[in-house]
């Protein structure tokens, strides 16, 4: 039987939730670069990657923030082991520094949760190991260096892909939010964030603009937002929000709603 997990302090909308001792300052793109040269998830990216989301996923601190609100409503507790521990496990798919696993460490007892953070980038893993165990160091939080495609996963609760389909090729995202509903417990949420276009090409532009701008009121120039662009050119490819819709449907979700909109950005949560 389902009890409800510990109430610690409420979540607070929190920009700042990856805390390293030097954050430093995104210049990737501040010099002209090779037009063959594309986006990687490198030690360069590591190293700005905190400042580089901050001040280009507009509405990525509420997204954060939402996720312990989320987990208190949708995860149950399980028996775990022959010690009988009661945990609830959560997944963090493409966790980069860990962001998500922290915002959730930070709002619930070491006992309450048990996270498993997944990167395909080495560098990600290797610096959000480090702090992770750092800030948390008595939560359950176990990092993975793997390919999200790759993996199996076991029974839990909660699933977060925060900006990370994208990445994949299209014909592989099916596969993972099959795989994703299959170890969802029944009464569990899948979170799913990314960057969308607009079917209406004029719309779309509109939106674009607006993100550009926003860009620039973070302080990027005209060169930066066109080499990032230019990068990530066939790197991150972004469906419709109507597809994403339709693709939970193909894998099984039959409820599933957009609860977050800033410019071009949503997030979406499943219900199993």
């Amino acid at each position: 039987m389902s009890q409800p997990m510990s109430q610690t302090k409420p979540a607070t909308i929190n920009n700042d939730t990856i805390k390293t001792d030097i954050v430093k300052h995104d210049t990737l793109f501040t010099t002209p670069l090779d037009k063959a040269a594309r986006f990687s998830f490198d030690e360069q990216v590591v190293a700005c990657f905190p400042d580089m989301i901050r001040r280009s996923v507009p509405g990525y601190g509420q997204v954060l923030a939402m996720l312990p609100i989320f987990a208190r409503r949708h995860c149950k507790y399980r028996q775990q082991g022959d010690n009988g521990q009661r945990v609830s496990r959560i997944y963090d798919l493409g966790c980069s520094l860990g962001a998500a696993s922290m915002t959730l460490a930070g709002e619930f007892e070491p006992q309450d949760l048990q996270i498993k953070a997944i990167d395909i980038s080495p560098a990600m893993t290797t610096e959000a190991t480090t702090l992770l165990s750092d800030n948390y160091p008595e939560h359950d939080i176990e990092v993975i260096t793997a390919d999200i495609r790759d993996i199996e996963l076991e029974p839990c609760d909660m699933v977060i892909l925060n900006l990370t389909l994208q990445f994949l090729p299209a014909a592989d995202r099916v596969a993972v939010l099959e795989k994703i509903y299959a170890a969802l417990s029944e009464g569990g949420i899948l979170v799913l964030t990314e960057k969308t276009h607009a079917f209406d090409e004029q719309y779309d532009a509109w939106l674009v603009e607006r993100y550009y701008d926003f860009k620039r009121a973070n302080g990027y120039t005209e060169m930066e937002i066109s080499g990032k662009r230019n990068a990530l050119e066939n790197v991150l490819i972004t469906d419709t929000l109507d597809e994403h819709h339709a693709r939970l449907n193909e894998v099984g979700f039959t409820r599933h709603l957009t609860w977050f909109q800033f410019l071009n950005f949503f997030s979406i949560v499943a219900f199993k």
